[in-house]
C-alpha cells in the first residue's frame, strides 16, 4: 500500500510541476503575438566587445615613444615619456631606466619606473621619471626592458596608427 500511495503523489506533484509550462503553450493566438512583438521600435542588436587581453611577448618586444621635455620641479628633473606597445603581444613589466650624464659622459644620476600592468597591443601609457637635480646635467638616455627578453625601441614624434 505504501507504494501505490507514494506513487500516485510522486504522479500529482510532476503533473503540478509541469502544469505551468502546458499551460503556457495552450494561450490564446493573441497572446502568442502579444509576446512575440517588441514593445519597443526595432533597434540593432548589440554587439559584443572583443576581449583586448593579448598573450605576453617572450623575447623581442617592439615599442614607439615620445620624449617629454625635462623641466625642474623642486629638486627633481621631471620628464615624461609616453610609451605605445607596437608588438602584436602584450609587455609585461616594462622597465624604463633613465641616466643623465655630465659633458665628461660620466653618469651623474637617473631614474628607474616600472609599468606594472601588462601593456596590450596598441595601448598607450605615460611614464614619469623623477631623476634628482645635478648641477652640471647635460643629456639623458634611456634604457628599455621587459621581463621576457629585449626591447626594440623607435623615437616617434607622433604615433601611427
Amino acid at each position: 500500500m505504501n507504494r501505490s500511495a507514494l506513487l500516485a503523489s510522486a504522479a500529482c506533484l510532476c503533473s503540478l510541476a509541469f502544469a505551468p509550462v502546458l499551460l503556457a503553450e495552450t494561450a490564446t493566438p493573441q497572446v502568442q503575438a502579444a509576446k512575440a512583438t517588441p514593445a519597443t521600435s526595432t533597434a540593432a542588436p548589440a554587439t559584443a566587445a572583443k576581449a583586448r587581453f593579448a598573450p605576453v611577448v617572450k623575447g623581442l618586444a617592439s615599442i614607439q615613444f615620445i620624449q617629454g621635455t625635462p623641466k625642474r620641479v623642486g629638486s627633481d628633473i621631471v620628464t615624461l615619456l609616453k610609451v605605445k606597445n607596437t608588438s602584436t603581444g602584450a609587455i609585461a613589466l616594462l622597465r624604463v631606466d633613465e641616466l643623465w650624464y655630465n659633458q665628461k659622459r660620466e653618469q651623474v644620476t637617473g631614474d628607474s619606473e616600472k609599468v606594472l600592468k601588462p601593456i596590450q597591443p596598441g595601448e598607450v601609457v605615460e611614464i614619469t621619471m623623477k631623476s634628482p637635480a645635478k648641477p652640471n646635467l647635460y643629456v639623458s638616455q634611456y634604457a628599455f626592458s621587459h621581463v621576457n627578453g629585449k626591447v626594440d625601441v623607435k623615437s616617434v614624434k607622433k604615433f601611427t596608427e
